[in-house]
């Protein structure tokens, strides 16, 4: 992307400021460091900001595809297992990653939480939304739509940002009947504005404020990227309206959840993979599927090498260079023989170590993120499951089935019988269809149910029954240390 190098020294100063967050620090803005070029500075041309912008893309991108965040929604719910070691001295044995030992056995702490660098990152992604926000409009080297176009992006990050943070840190929507119960802090000012102490915001408060945010951008946008790299890598129209779709569904709004994933579905130009290609497609190296929406891109050097991906955690190179998260067979039994999704395993037989001896046994990669791929953040296929889960709450079955049949015949499955629980099998398409992309145990908690991991789990806690909750993780104890105003999650 342009401008990856030269967003240094902007980052530099997002730094200080969270450095400032922490730590009460009142001076930051009225002595900055002397060597350095203030905010004022750096965000009064149209280049600063769009430095500043790609900036946002860049830590977003290094938010979701960190290893805590790639792989929760799905080890938490049970698509995945570990594969076995290749360290010398545990070689074909298992072992939980350090980055995600506690809430693996949902028993992740305040004091040393897991994800205390995504909480924090999250936050200082969206102090740099604010502070272009806050800085645009007196841009005088910018058209009005480009203007448009700059807060638009700004506004939907800072709309995604909060809303992920709500899924991992707030329980589901419907949790209370109104929503009543603790969602998270919004932030809609920078660091500029003054060191604050927020308190969280009521679920339900926390839903309206993402809703407005993405709204207000839908009414920015000129679609007219101002920014070097692929369309499908930053945020426009189509994929802001995907985020609002999820956003409803996760609210249990049917209604506008099915009318925006409707919108998209009929509306956006992209259309399913089919039938024919839809294993090659996965299978590419380093490009998207052609359904995606948004995918944020993997940076890379100026010899086009890239300096890391999703590969990372679900690769398979060779017997003796591979990585550690592989299919559960709970997942794997989901799927018919005929299901061509079966072909996106890469079956392979590694040494494990049973009863002290070194025996083959197989195990399953996926083809969706070998090479170098990017984070998928919506792709069309979602959409049709969005609209088909409201149009099932609307009362609307035979829409529900048909947009099911749409992906289960894509995928040479059987079509649902008239005898079929519904809500169940839509359930399960979609943990079939969207599996290791970061919805399994969100969806879990969305309808309610009780987590049972079975294959391959070893942790001392392998189910949760809802609700529970340790269906959220802790808010940061440092974090509190510092805003008194910020109240602990339930059984932290």
């Amino acid at each position: 992307m342009k401008y990856f190098k030269n967003i240094k020294r902007f980052k530099f100063l997002m730094l200080l400021a969270a450095i400032c967050l922490l730590q009460s620090c009142s001076d930051f803005l009225e002595q900055e460091p002397g060597t350095q070029i203030s905010i004022t500075e750096q965000l009064k041309t149209k280049q600063g900001v769009l430095q500043a912008l790609n900036g946002i893309y860049g830590d977003l991108e290094t938010d979701v595809r960190g290893e805590r965040f790639a792989v929760y929604a799905d080890l938490q719910g049970g698509n995945l297992k570990f594969s076995p070691s290749l360290t010398n001295g545990s070689q074909g044995q298992f072992t939980i990653p350090t980055n995600i030992k506690n809430l693996y056995s949902f028993g992740d702490i305040a004091d040393e939480s897991n994800f205390s660098i995504f909480y924090g990152d999250s936050y200082d992604i969206i102090n740099q939304a604010n502070l272009i926000l806050e800085f645009t409009d007196a841009l005088t080297d910018a058209t009005e739509a480009e203007k448009n176009q700059i807060k638009a992006e700004a506004l939907t990050a800072r709309a995604y940002v909060h809303f992920l943070l709500s899924e991992i840190y707030s329980q589901n929507y419907g949790y209370t009947d109104d929503a009543s119960h603790l969602g998270i802090v919004y932030n809609t000012k920078s660091i500029t504005e003054g060191i604050q102490y927020p308190s969280r915001e009521t679920a339900a408060n926390t839903y309206s404020l993402i809703i407005k945010d993405i709204t207000t951008a839908l009414n920015l946008y000129s679609d007219s990227s101002l920014l070097q790299g692929p369309v499908y890598s930053f945020f426009n129209t189509k994929n802001t309206k995907a985020l609002l779709a999820r956003v409803y569904l996760s609210k249990k709004d049917w209604k506008n959840a099915y009318e925006t994933a409707n919108d998209v579905i009929e509306n956006s130009g992209v259309s399913l993979m089919n039938s024919a290609d839809y294993i090659a497609q996965w299978e590419q190296p380093d490009l998207p599927v052609s359904e995606i929406l948004l995918e944020f891109s993997i940076p890379k050097g100026s010899d086009g090498t890239a300096s890391g991906s999703l590969s990372s955690y679900f690769g398979y190179t060779s017997d003796a260079s591979y990585s550690n998260y592989v299919a559960s067979q709970d997942l794997l039994s989901l799927y018919e023989t005929a299901d061509i999704r079966k072909q996106l395993f890469l079956e392979k037989p590694l040494s494990t170590l049973v009863n002290n001896q070194q025996i083959k046994q197989n195990y399953y990669f996926t083809k969706k993120f070998q090479g170098n791929p990017g984070y998928i953040a919506f792709r069309l296929s979602e959409q049709y499951l969005i609209r088909a889960e409201a149009a099932l709450e609307l009362d609307n079955t035979d829409q529900a089935k048909k947009d099911i049949n749409t992906i289960r015949t894509r995928a040479n499955a059987s079509e649902l019988t008239e005898t079929e629980d519904l809500k169940e099998a839509l359930f399960l398409e979609r943990r079939k269809e969207l599996c290791f992309e970061g919805h399994l145990f969100f969806d879990i908690a969305r309808n309610k149910k009780d987590i049972s991991r079975n294959d391959g789990c070893i942790s001392l806690n392998c189910s949760l029954t809802y609700p529970s909750p340790k269906f959220v993780l802790p808010i940061p104890r440092s974090t509190i240390i510092v805003n008194p105003n910020l109240k602990q999650n339930e059984s932290y």
